[in-house]
């Protein structure tokens, strides 16, 4: 029975059943998380501006909120796909490490249906739960970028994998690993080349091409291209910003993965310690925002198009 924020009227009645304290935790969706949640006690008789509180015990959210989209559990085939002809093989060299095409079944999961924006972060730096991107707070052509309320809703750059992963660990989440980006990207239900499907890359759809002279020539607000969505709604899974993902690189990696659940490997491999990167941003061409390519670099390393988004284990 939950009495809360009723009018007085409504409450003297209520009271008379209360002799309780409720323990039950407030709901949490797919699109309304509550995140580092703590247990708040309300007592009973204390009143303010004419309302009275009822003893509770609620999960009320603290610190990061943000919309998130359910990846229901399953199977896909990550890699790049010899057969897609939109594809145009798979052996140029550069594509090697995407290699081969495997099946891969994963649990359900929550990610953010955007890549972290400069408020989201910045109530994170300002919580003491993250430091400041590393890069300062410029981006390639806006100065100031970050801590504006011009671009709050534009995606935080100039982070490193460490600051990604801490932003995360401190929102509830984490860092998605390899595989629940990339289904997150592509879906299960075919192996399209992009999240929108087969059709070639344009400005309608995404944020990319610096090198071409395409589109903005910096970073877009997020969710500002709808027809580029993935099949589940995830927004900007190509362009825009290159994403942080938690595993280590290993360019062999795919031909010893296990089908369930694959972390990455468990340490840095002896050919460097790189940390992956997803999704392409505004800077590059058309291949690398191919829902298969791999990017890597150094965790400490951070760039004008490096961002990132959360997942959250269901």
């Amino acid at each position: 029975m939950r009495c809360v924020w009723l009018s007085t009227l409504v409450l003297a009645v209520c009271a008379l059943a209360v002799g309780f304290v409720l323990t039950e935790p407030l709901p949490v969706t797919a699109n309304n998380k509550a995140v580092k949640s703590s247990a708040v006690t309300i007592q009973a008789s204390e009143e303010m501006t004419g309302m009275v509180y009822l003893p509770v015990v609620a999960s009320i959210p603290l610190f990061d909120t943000a919309e998130e989209i359910l990846i229901p559990a399953g199977s896909f085939q990550m890699g790049c796909d010899s057969s897609n002809p939109a594809e145009n093989g798979c052996n140029n060299g550069w594509q090697n490490d995407e290699l081969p095409l495997h099946t891969v079944t994963l649990d359900a999961y929550y990610i953010d249906k955007y890549e972290v924006t400069n408020a989201r972060y910045k109530a994170c730096v300002d919580a003491g739960g993250c430091t400041a991107p590393a890069g300062g707070v410029d981006s390639w052509t806006r100065s100031p970028y970050y801590g504006t309320s011009t671009y709050a809703d534009y995606p935080v750059v100039k982070v490193t994998w460490n600051q990604a992963s801490a932003f995360c660990a401190w929102a509830g989440g984490r860092l998605p690993t390899e595989a629940e980006w990339e289904k997150a990207a592509r879906g299960s239900s075919d192996t399209r080349k992009y999240p929108w499907g087969n059709s070639a890359p344009d400005c309608t759809k995404l944020n990319y091409g610096y090198y071409n002279g395409d589109c903005v020539g910096d970073t877009s607000r997020v969710g500002f291209y709808p027809s580029g969505a993935s099949p589940y709604g995830v927004m900007d899974m190509a362009g825009n910003v290159w994403e942080w993902v938690n595993d280590w690189y290993d360019s062999d990696y795919y031909s010893v993965s296990p089908g369930v659940n694959p972390q990455g490997p468990s340490t840095a491999p002896s050919t460097g310690s790189y940390r992956v990167l997803r999704g392409g941003s505004w800077f590059v061409i058309g291949n690398y925002v191919r829902s298969a390519s791999r990017f890597y670099n150094v965790p400490d390393h951070w760039v004008n198009y490096y961002g990132f988004r959360c997942v959250r284990s269901q």
